[in-house]
């Protein structure tokens, strides 16, 4: 058997294994960096190798197989045609917990507001939950936890949907948000990356499937075995005149702008969750209040505070461009300077145009590797999006740039639109040095509150 990646989902698999197989020879295929940290952990049972070839990988009857690493990559296929079982921690979590009470959520984006919130709600309410998986906490880390929560609140990536579906398990709860392209590099094109997101709900068979009607994509969806339930429309859970609502005659239940989740996607995270609390059987009306007390989480839309007279706001979760119009459709009433760009996976970005073509910000800041690129086509569009359009060579210069257009007035707001690698370990690393850079060194914290039981 051998383990692929020494992230943290490669850590919860050696310690899973190493819990109930003490003794079993174990071959960890790793950089040479990660190399180091595993060696250690003194384990003479565990051999460490960098060479991770389809020979390599052929020679193993199991692979533990990290997220990240894609199943589509050519030694992992000719690895397959060999013999060779790849398997992620999320199906072994599955096949050993057939009967657990699971709430599943995808989506490209919105995923880990959402599932944080169900968490939230379901432990106001009174129940012990688990708040796991992409979020934070791979679900291996739970694998024998000694009081089991009454529910599972559970983030999927397109990287883990399919790890479901090789599980034989089924869900008893599978919410997908929205989809629109993203992490092409792993999956090879847009016609995958929606097949693998839609795993969730087009293969895994929950026993019900939560779906957003507004999404064009989701609305087209007839999942099969599944009670389809759908948000975002009457008689399902929906937003109208800044309020969340249920049922046919639209029932006002809360007023948006007492919670503290701001911008329109969120009225969908929090219409999605309240649709899960019922699917689970509950009442959600009687919980949905709880909302109020639901800390946002970091480096989605928050809040930093006002430096100067201008706001600022860390939004470097945003990894899509789509992300990006979100984050200007949330601030719609604020005079906005936002800084966009970052690593460069050859994304779209004709979305973000046409919006602003329509309702342009003070000014749009590139920065990073595909800075350039979205500059220049911003620079060349017809017309000539309405803004003031510059170009940094770094975080720090964007900063600067962004607050001169403002004039000491506005909200400069950090929504890349695209991964951090070109510049940071992940995007809590970008979004720390955003925050010390905007002077707010406190908002440098990364942790999700509430992860794991509780």
């Amino acid at each position: 058997m051998a383990i692929w990646g020494w992230g943290a989902e490669g850590r919860a698999a050696y310690r899973a294994v190493r819990h109930r197989l003490p003794a079993l020879p174990l071959t960890l295929l790793c950089s040479a960096v990660e190399a180091a940290d595993a060696a250690s952990l003194g384990d003479a049972a565990l051999r460490i190798e960098s060479r991770a070839d389809g020979e390599q990988l052929a020679a193993f009857d199991v692979v533990i197989k990290s997220p990240g690493i894609s199943p589509y990559r050519e030694e992992v296929r000719a690895a397959q045609a060999a013999g060779t079982l790849f398997v992620g921690g999320t199906a072994i979590w599955f096949a050993e917990n057939p009967h657990a009470r699971t709430v599943c959520v995808t989506g490209t984006k919105g995923k880990s507001t959402c599932t944080a919130l169900i968490a939230h709600l379901l432990r106001a309410a009174g129940h012990r939950t688990a708040l796991a998986g992409n979020i934070g906490v791979p679900l291996l880390e739970l694998l024998d936890v000694t009081r089991v929560p009454t529910f599972w609140a559970i983030e999927l990536s397109s990287f883990q949907t399919g790890d479901i579906v090789e599980s034989g398990v089924r869900p008893e709860v599978a919410v997908v948000l929205n989809v629109f392209p993203e992490h092409l590099d792993w999956h090879g094109d847009e016609v995958r990356y929606v097949a693998d997101k839609l795993a969730l709900v087009q293969r895994a068979r929950p026993h019900i499937a939560l779906l957003n009607a507004n999404d064009t994509v989701l609305k087209l969806l007839e999942p099969p075995d599944s009670e389809v339930r759908w948000f975002g429309v009457p008689p399902g859970w929906h937003v109208r005149d800044s309020h969340v609502c249920t049922g046919a005659d639209s029932e006002r239940v809360l007023d948006l702008r007492d919670l503290p989740l701001y911008g329109r996607h969120n009225g969908a995270n929090l219409c999605a969750a309240f649709s899960a609390i019922d699917a689970l059987g509950l009442d959600a009306r009687i919980i949905a209040p709880h909302a109020a007390s639901f800390t946002p989480l970091p480096h989605r839309l928050q809040w930093l505070g006002v430096n100067a007279g201008m706001g600022f706001v860390n939004d470097s979760i945003s990894t899509t461009p789509h992300a990006s119009v979100a984050a200007l459709e949330a601030y719609a009433d604020k005079r906005v300077a936002i800084i966009v760009g970052g690593h460069d996976r050859g994304l779209d970005w004709t979305p973000f145009l046409e919006h602003l073509a329509v309702t342009p910000p003070v000014a749009v800041i590139t920065q990073g590797a595909n800075g350039p690129r979205i500059n220049a086509l911003l620079d060349a569009a017809t017309p000539r999006p309405k803004c003031v359009l510059a170009a940094a060579h770094n975080l720090e210069e964007a900063i600067a740039l962004a607050k001169s257009a403002l004039e000491g007035n506005g909200v400069v707001l950090l929504s890349p639109g695209a991964p951090s690698f070109d510049a940071y370990r992940d995007y809590a690393e970008r979004g720390g040095h955003f925050a010390r850079l905007a002077g707010f060194p406190a908002a440098t914290e990364t942790e999700i509150p509430g992860l794991g039981v509780g």
